[in-house]
């Protein structure tokens, strides 16, 4: 719970109900601070995914929330954008112990044509040289497997769609403290990153995988950066709300699979992903941000 983070920001309401937030942090003294580049388009609605698990951590974790000169948002609000994110060259001079960025619906497009992309770089740069520990999460794992190590992206077919089952290849890591044989992961995207390109990159271990949807996760620098492909973070009506929105823009989207009850989309979903969600980010805090323990000198 003891997250500082101001007092009138839009995706607490969000989170009332969850009694996540309470007035009384905001006076704790900060341990940890984190910067999150939201590059997602309902920018509220990520944001309170962040918040409700960065929140299941004992430490008091100070949230920054990060843009970039180079885009401009056209699904959030001016005003929020101007009154609750801080440009990137204005942050870069401060201090902080971990970075989280977020996915983007950007998958079709090649890196080199993304109008953000030269800064996102730079973005990425900074993070390895100035910040213990960097979560990148969907596309932004993509994009930051391809600048620093050249791991291509491949379209695919169709989208990865829906919560699959996935086990771990190197047991433990403080990353999977916790974790068992087999966890759940939401996937939404329509590109992926391969393993045998993961494999013969020099200084990336992958650690999980999916038979069904394919790598989950790969390290390098001992922790140093986290390349997740899957949306651990999400809430659990999440893909419900995208599937609905694509049925009513017409697009081709199939039926999130293993997600609604009887895989009928009449039924709620089944939530099987939240207890691995909330270990992953507080053993990313305890381990990887706050102790700082396990990466190389």
């Amino acid at each position: 719970m003891p997250l500082l983070i101001p007092e009138h920001f839009p995706a607490l309401g969000l989170l009332e109900k969850e009694k996540l937030v309470l007035p009384e942090i905001m006076q704790k003294d900060v341990q940890v601070r984190i910067a999150i580049l939201n590059l997602m388009p309902m920018k509220v609605s990520a944001e309170a995914d962040y918040i409700r698990l960065l929140a299941n951590s004992p430490l008091n974790v100070e949230i920054r929330w990060m843009k970039l000169r180079s885009h401009t948002s056209k699904n959030a609000p001016k005003e929020h954008m101007e009154t609750y994110y801080e440009f990137f060259d204005k942050l870069k001079d401060e201090h902080f112990d971990g970075l989280i960025v977020t996915g983007a619906p950007l998958e079709h497009l090649d890196f080199s044509v993304v109008d953000y992309w030269n800064e996102l770089t730079e973005v990425f740069d900074w993070a390895h040289g100035h910040v213990k520990s960097t979560l990148y999460i969907c596309w932004a794992a993509q994009a930051a497997l391809y600048h620093f190590y050249h791991v291509p992206k491949y379209l695919l077919p169709k989208k990865m769609f829906g919560v699959f089952p996935h086990h771990l290849l190197i047991k433990g890591l403080p990353i999977f403290q916790g974790f068992d044989d087999e966890f759940f992961v939401p996937h939404s995207r329509h590109a992926e990153v391969r393993r045998e390109d993961i494999l013969k990159a020099d200084g990336l271990t992958l650690l999980a995988e999916s038979e069904d949807s394919g790598v989950y996760m790969a390290m390098s620098g001992e922790g140093r950066e986290f390349y997740v492909t899957g949306h651990s973070e999400y809430e659990p009506y999440r893909l419900d709300t995208e599937y609905k929105r694509d049925l009513g823009k017409g697009l081709p989207i199939e039926i999130p699979m293993h997600y609604y009850r009887d895989d009928d989309p009449k039924n709620e979903p089944v939530v099987r992903w939240r207890a691995h969600s909330s270990l992953l980010f507080t053993n990313w805090l305890n381990y990887y941000v706050f102790q700082h323990v396990h990466l190389k000198p």
